[in-house]
């Protein structure tokens, strides 16, 4: 089986669509958890912004609370599924371009990774 462009850009969106529905669905998760674990109480103040706790800054803090049942964690972790998602799709067009054996849209899969990469690493 011979891999044509028409084959890798059907495989491309059936990648964005699970990416996004497995994604979709750890939030859901989360969400539900969050909700039915949520402390009742006062309405929350929204007029001031409140930072998220530092654990959900990183990946590995995030994956931590994932392991451990945090729904915050939970959330934010299919958040980055989300982002990852395209991020994804530029790998994986790579490889088809290689297997397909077209240097130019290899190199420019490479620099479009490189740069996604550089501004994952230098946010905030």
């Amino acid at each position: 089986m011979q891999l044509t462009d028409e084959r890798l850009e059907i495989a491309i969106g059936r990648m964005l669509q699970t990416g996004v529905l497995l994604a979709a669905a750890v939030v859901l998760i989360g969400g539900v958890m969050y909700l039915l674990h949520a402390p009742a109480g006062p309405r929350p103040d929204y007029s001031h912004f409140h930072s998220v706790a530092e654990s959900l800054r990183t990946p590995g803090g995030i994956w931590h609370g994932v392991l451990h049942g945090d729904a915050e964690s939970m959330i934010q972790f299919g958040l980055l599924l989300l982002i990852a998602t395209p991020v994804f799709r530029v790998v994986v067009a790579g490889v088809g371009f290689a297997v397909e054996r077209d240097q130019l849209y290899v190199w420019v899969s490479v620099a479009v990774f490189a740069v996604l990469l550089y501004s994952l690493w230098h946010i905030g």
